[in-house]
């Protein structure tokens, strides 16, 4: 294939990726009418369907999903090889792009860069608040935030928080007029305030851990919320039973606005870690934000 046809290429992912032309065209900056002429124009040069076209969506054919598998990664190995020049710039540069969790972004990466930013007025951050269990190198995300045990072996993982533990709690209004529920089983006879997850449209299942045993209770309940903060106005409001991280309660728990029950089964886990791909070659940018992250306790 000629050279000049490269571009092309970088077309079909772009459609394939975005699966609609509309949203292709304005991130290449083309009209729509010429990305749909240069696509059929690469279809019928390679003597292949890439794409399947609908009314009301776009998608790749087995061919295209092969050639997506095959060119993809290349030119992202081009795309780190350019950013990597920035080394040689006097002062760390670019934007961190970054996907994490809700009480992630808020405990440890909003205090980090608040600190560093306005030290490299340079650098730019683009924080995505997603549950999922994101395939960051198919989202272009420079990194991702987990916990320790979720990071999959083939990431760097560093360290960047504490151990963590979780803590089911109950306002005293609601207590005054359920039972304290003794072992994890007794939730079933409560109204507990759900999570769910983005990942496989599921409710979180509450785990827990004694002795040993490790249990997953799916608790039922009239609320379902998919944050943090809604979760805490509804057990603050006596509506229900909450599983949230022990740090985000612990000044209710204080002053008594909270009442916290099986503690004994909610044991310290790994906390949480920024992870990437091992090949991915660190830009200053994203050392300089390392090092501000790294966990040192």
């Amino acid at each position: 294939m000629p050279r000049e046809n490269l571009n092309d290429l970088l077309a079909f992912l772009a459609v394939a990726r975005e699966r609609s032309f509309t949203k292709a065209a304005a991130q290449l900056g083309v009209s729509q009418s010429a990305l749909s002429h240069t696509m059929r124009a690469l279809e019928e040069r390679l003597g292949l369907r890439l794409l399947t076209r609908t009314t009301r969506s776009v998608s790749p054919t087995e061919a295209g999903e092969r050639l997506i598998n095959t060119i993809g990664p290349r030119f992202e190995e081009i795309d780190t090889a350019l950013a990597a020049l920035s080394a040689f710039r006097d002062k760390p540069a670019g934007t961190l792009r970054i996907t994490a969790g809700e009480h992630s972004a808020e405990t440890i990466l909003w205090p980090a860069l608040a600190k560093l930013l306005p030290d490299y007025p340079d650098i730019n951050a683009e924080i995505i608040i997603d549950y999922g269990l994101t395939d960051i190198v198919a989202e272009r995300y420079v990194a991702g935030v987990r916990l320790g045990e979720q990071v999959a072996k083939d990431m760097i993982a560093v360290r960047i928080g504490p151990d963590m533990r979780m803590a089911v709690v109950g306002a005293p209004a609601y207590f005054a007029r359920h039972k304290r529920p003794r072992t994890p089983q007794g939730l079933m006879e409560h109204n507990c305030i759900n999570l769910r997850l983005p990942t496989y449209g599921g409710l979180y299942a509450w785990e827990f851990e004694k002795d040993g045993r490790e249990l997953k209770v799916r608790v039922e309940g009239q609320l379902v919320f998919n944050n943090i903060g809604l979760r805490m106005h509804a057990v603050l409001a006596g509506l229900g039973l909450a599983y949230l991280p022990e740090d985000q309660v612990k000044d209710q728990l204080a002053d008594g606005r909270l009442v916290r029950v099986l503690a004994d089964w909610c044991p310290p886990f790994p906390g949480y870690h920024l992870y990437y791909p091992s090949r991915r070659q660190s830009s200053p940018a994203f050392s300089v934000l390392v090092e501000a992250l790294r966990y040192r306790g």
